[in-house]
């Protein structure tokens, strides 16, 4: 039943995965793109999905919890996905690491060797984030060669940001 569902979003739409730590934004993300408003969320138990329309480009955005006990389950949702879009909780210095060891061993799954990744630097808003560039040097992202990528700064709460990374999502679609 999940693979003749997952068929039907082939074509002019394009699958993406939410991914992050607990705690990162990305339920906050994913109803700012469909509400534009701040929606009082609790931690994600398996998924959230929602279609988001951008100038006749449809995304299919899974969002899936982050808790620890969760992340092995990640790999199931990576089937004909597209986009992953990485949300990085920019305050959270001390799991910086594991956020790191879960993007390069998502890279990693054969089944997202075509995958492109947004990453939202999150949390931009708050006076201890990290800069992007601070960032794209902890998670080296220079040394992402096979993948298209891109990182973007944000605050899930105001939205700023988001339609940016979601305008360089469609660009890479468009170029599928």
């Amino acid at each position: 039943c999940t693979i003749i569902f997952l068929e039907m979003w082939r074509g002019d739409k394009h699958k993406v995965i939410i991914v992050g730590l607990d705690n990162a934004g990305k339920t906050t993300i994913l109803y700012q793109f469909l509400t534009n408003e701040v929606v009082h969320t609790c931690p994600t138990i398996g998924s959230n999905v929602e279609e988001i329309v951008l100038q006749k480009t449809h995304f299919l955005m899974w969002d899936i919890g982050g808790q620890e006990s969760l992340r092995s389950t990640w790999n199931t949702y990576y089937s004909n996905t597209e986009f992953i879009i990485l949300v990085i909780d920019s305050t959270d210095r001390d799991r910086l690491l594991t956020a790191r060891e879960e993007l390069y061993k998502m890279l990693a799954h054969e089944a997202l060797r075509d995958a492109s990744i947004l990453i939202f630097a999150n949390k931009q808003d708050m006076k201890d984030s990290m800069t992007i560039v601070e960032l794209s040097q902890f998670l080296t992202l220079s040394a992402i060669k096979d993948h298209p990528w891109h990182i973007q700064g944000c605050c899930a709460l105001t939205g700023e940001g988001l339609p940016a990374g979601l305008q360089w999502m469609q660009s890479q679609a468009t170029a599928k």
